[in-house]
């Protein structure tokens, strides 16, 4: 999951050397926490937060498939 989300990321900012992704798993959850470069934030967040709704839905389908639920945070 962490490295999908970090292929998208790394897709959408001017700066992929500092795509950064931690994966913390639980039980049932994963939470994937992003960060970027302070420059690259609104890239990855987007206009009224589009950019960062769009990756947390792919990232939520891609988990239904493993039967987890997943929370993308995107961090600075």
């Amino acid at each position: 999951m962490g490295e999908l989300v970090k292929t998208i990321a790394k897709a959408l900012v001017d700066n992929p050397d500092e795509v950064f992704v931690t994966e913390i798993e639980g039980r049932q959850s994963l939470i994937v926490e992003l960060k970027v470069a302070p420059e690259d934030m609104g890239k990855v967040i987007g206009k009224q937060g589009r950019i960062a709704k769009a990756i947390r839905t792919v990232a939520k389908a891609a988990a239904t498939k493993e039967n987890k639920r997943v929370v993308v945070e995107i961090i600075q």
